[in-house]
């Protein structure tokens, strides 16, 4: 149930305490309880999908072709289980940054009121994907070691834009095919329940996200433009490229060898993905961030 807790108003000071101010009023009127939202008692009905079949790693392929209803819905909700776990990760990523960033700055800043709120919003989205995934039967994927080390790395050094950014990188990317799962009624409803809460909550996020990348970028030279840009690059090819474990395959019961090479080949599935990111690639050109080396990641990672 949305909250109807009314936050006291206050004089904002700057332009991110403005935002800031905003996205707290909106918090205090529309967030949601995932214990109480989900319908978490409800046995799992494998009449549904686990999300929009389209966005499938195998949809529009020969091997798509071949399997049969049953099949698809299995492939569809272990995929959805490790795009979850994918966002598991990437959340707590995200609060580590955030939490580096406000550390020991002014708590009464309505900023860093914020920012503490926005890490309750995730704390609690990891809690509802993990939830989601053992609901939907799947095993808890974890992306490769790889990743996992360069997260590591990722989320110790980075800061300003190139935090910010990488954030809106994986929200927006999520967002749009979330969006299309919450409004498809082939997908199994405990999961559309999910996929509304996130969207309605990553939305604030998400302006969050875009103003403090301009604001970071504002005090930016052209040395650390260029190479924030990059890094934001490489951590967007990274996380998109994580999204769907190998496993998927063979947990559904396909071929997981052919499944692997049909879906790296899948230009369908790469359409999906370059026409979910053109409002990020927008906001990144117009910030200035889609230089030649970064242009080079988000190209192998089909997102342009």
């Amino acid at each position: 149930m949305a909250s109807s807790t009314a936050r006291p108003r206050v004089e904002h000071g700057t332009q991110a305490g403005e935002v800031a101010g905003r996205l707290l009023d909106s918090a205090a009127t529309l967030s949601y309880d995932p214990m109480t939202e989900v319908d978490w008692e409800t046995p799992l009905d494998k009449d549904f999908h686990g999300a929009s079949p389209e966005w499938s790693t195998l949809y529009g392929t020969s091997y798509w072709n071949e399997l049969s209803e049953a099949q698809r819905k299995e492939l569809t909700r272990q995929e959805a289980a490790s795009v979850a776990s994918t966002g598991i990760w990437f959340e707590m990523i995200l609060q580590q940054l955030i939490l580096r960033d406000v550390y020991a700055k002014d708590p009464t800043d309505e900023t860093v009121q914020w920012a503490l709120t926005e890490i309750a919003d995730e704390c609690r989205h990891s809690i509802m994907f993990a939830r989601g995934a053992r609901k939907l039967q799947a095993p808890a994927y974890r992306p490769p070691r790889v990743a996992i080390e360069l997260g590591r790395a990722f989320k110790t050094l980075a800061f300003g834009e190139a935090a910010y950014a990488a954030i809106l990188v994986a929200e927006e990317v999520l967002d749009v095919m979330q969006r299309d799962w919450m409004r498809d009624e082939r997908v199994v409803p405990f999961v559309r329940t999910i996929n509304n809460i996130h969207v309605v909550e990553e939305s604030r996020h998400m302006k969050f996200a875009r103003e403090e990348t301009r604001r970071h970028l504002a005090k930016a030279g052209p040395v650390r433009r260029h190479i924030h840009a990059f890094v934001i690059a490489v951590a967007a090819y990274v996380i998109v490229t994580s999204m769907v474990n190998k496993s998927v395959y063979a947990n559904a019961g396909l071929d997981a060898e052919r499944a692997i090479a049909e879906a790296r080949a899948n230009e369908h599935h790469k359409a999906m993905m370059r026409s979910s990111c053109a409002g990020l690639m927008e906001f990144l050109a117009s910030a200035g961030l889609l230089t030649k080396p970064a242009l080079a990641f988000y190209q192998r990672a089909h997102l342009i």
